[in-house]
């Protein structure tokens, strides 16, 4: 059902935008920006529940916090970084829209050192002398 709200969120703010786009560009802008973080906030406690079931997995499967946090911290740039690259290219900013998605993927690759450090660590415990 809430797929139906945030389509019709949409789908209303898209008319609007058309509507608007011709005699203030700037204010159909800022009115599509509103409705993606509309929608973003709208889905925030959908990701709490996912997080909570992922940390209750981890708990169980005894996987370090550290790591689930790590994991879920490069969930977290991803789509930040997408987000506010779809919202310069709706401005029409290609090339900023670039730098913001090369800067959330050099960050997911720093972020994930840990735990590829571990894996290489535990593969060479495993590989014989």
């Amino acid at each position: 059902m809430e797929i139906i709200q945030v389509v019709g969120l949409g789908l209303i703010a898209t008319f609007l935008i058309l509507v608007i786009k011709e005699q203030n560009p700037v204010f159909a802008f800022l009115l599509a920006t509103f409705a993606g973080i509309v929608i973003f906030i709208s889905l925030a406690g959908k990701l709490a529940d996912v997080i909570r079931t992922l940390e209750q997995l981890a708990a169980q499967a005894g996987v370090k916090a550290a790591f689930l946090e790590t994991v879920l911290k490069i969930i977290g740039i991803a789509y930040i970084a997408e987000f506010g690259a779809q919202v310069t290219r709706d401005a029409g900013q290609e090339s900023i829209a670039s730098k913001i998605e090369m800067a959330g993927k050099v960050l997911i690759m720093v972020m994930a050192i840990p735990i590829v450090t571990m894996i290489i660590e535990t593969i060479v415990k495993i590989l014989p002398s």
